[in-house]
């Protein structure tokens, strides 16, 4: 199977010198920047996943009736903290 290649990406020269600049040892440029989009691609994917396994949480939250509003959450919140404000601070030993 042949490798594939990796479209090259124009910069300014400034910046390949500060790319350059924070390479590791005995690293190529090569090295960094496949290092780096298979660390983006891995990013996404972790994204993209958790946004799903969201979806299916609100989802099925939202089937079995067990679902709280978010403004009900955020109301709930608000009473806390305006309580926790009013209390006098204790000093902590």
């Amino acid at each position: 199977m042949k490798n594939a290649t990796i479209p090259s990406v124009r910069v300014e020269p400034e910046f390949r010198a500060e790319v350059e600049a924070v390479l590791g040892e005995g690293e190529t440029l090569s090295q960094f920047v496949e290092a780096s989009v298979r660390a983006g691609v891995e990013r996404r994917r972790i994204h993209s996943e958790f946004v799903a396994r969201g979806l299916r949480s609100r989802d099925a939250a939202r089937r079995s009736g067990d679902y709280v509003d978010a403004e009900v959450v955020l109301a709930d919140l608000q009473r806390k903290l305006v309580a926790a404000r009013r209390r006098p601070a204790q000093k902590r030993n």
